[in-house]
């Protein structure tokens, strides 16, 4: 067990430091959901004028939702890319050499994925407070959305590190980052799911990211649905992806 918890500290605090001393690493992960809160937000503030939006905390709020838990998956994302790189240089692989414990690995990128969202999740939460974002969700109900990220979060690493760790180059990006895409915006991004229509509605009606998305705006509306159903979700994701992850290892380690 110590040499568990070793193994993933150092390899967190490797890859923490790593992400905010270089700017190239830091600003990606900062600046993409600023990009789509501000474009969505802002550019499409209108759309709550459209008849049958009823999202009682405004537009603004509605896709805070959207583009936390986006910045959550995301952030998982762009750690895979880093453990990636990290086979690519050579790193990874005296790691695995050195580690007693090589689950700890998982464990400690894991770890990055997790404080690179903290601050980004941070920043996107100031800037929709200062953008004039009603919360009306009590604190137990905003925990319970940070929770949810949080899964999301390790969810989404999960998923990259098995990716990265079978193909071990940043060849595979494409890989890692389009299925979490495509899964996202094929949820009810823009308007609730009730005004979407045609196949778009038939597919984000069976979308597991519509429930996390509608439990997540319930929450910060401080009316909560789907709860139940979005932490089951997350939940399986991060159980599934973990076996995921682990089988990736063990290619890593077969591969030398």
């Amino acid at each position: 067990m110590r040499s568990f918890v070793f193994v993933a500290l150092a390899v967190a605090w490797r890859g923490v430091h790593n992400a905010f001393t270089n700017p190239a690493i830091l600003l990606p992960s900062l600046l993409f959901p600023l990009f789509f809160f501000t474009a969505f937000a802002g550019g499409l503030s209108r759309v709550s004028d459209v008849p049958g939006f009823d999202y009682p905390a405004g537009y603004t709020a509605f896709q805070f939702v959207f583009v936390f838990l986006q910045s959550a998956a995301f952030g998982g994302v762009f750690t895979g890319f880093a453990i990636a790189r990290d086979f690519e240089s050579g790193f990874a692989r005296r790691l695995l050499l050195a580690a007693p414990r090589r689950t700890g690995i998982v464990a400690g990128y894991a770890l990055v994925a997790l404080v690179r969202w903290a601050a980004t999740a941070s920043v996107v939460t100031v800037v929709a407070l200062l953008a004039g974002m009603d919360v009306l969700g009590d604190p137990a109900e905003l925990a319970a959305l940070v929770v949810l990220g949080l899964l999301v979060n390790v969810a989404a690493v999960l998923w990259a590190a098995g990716v990265a760790m079978r193909f071990r180059t940043l060849q595979a990006g494409p890989l890692m980052q389009v299925p979490v895409f495509l899964t996202l915006f094929l949820a009810p991004v823009y308007v609730p799911l009730a005004l979407l229509d045609g196949w778009i509605h038939a597919i984000a009606t069976v979308n597991p990211a519509t429930f996390l998305l509608e439990a997540g705006r319930g929450l910060v509306a401080g009316e909560p649905v789907e709860v139940a159903a979005a932490f089951a979700v997350a939940f399986a994701a991060v159980a599934l992806f973990t076996v995921w992850a682990l089988r990736g290892l063990k290619s890593a380690e077969s591969a030398g």
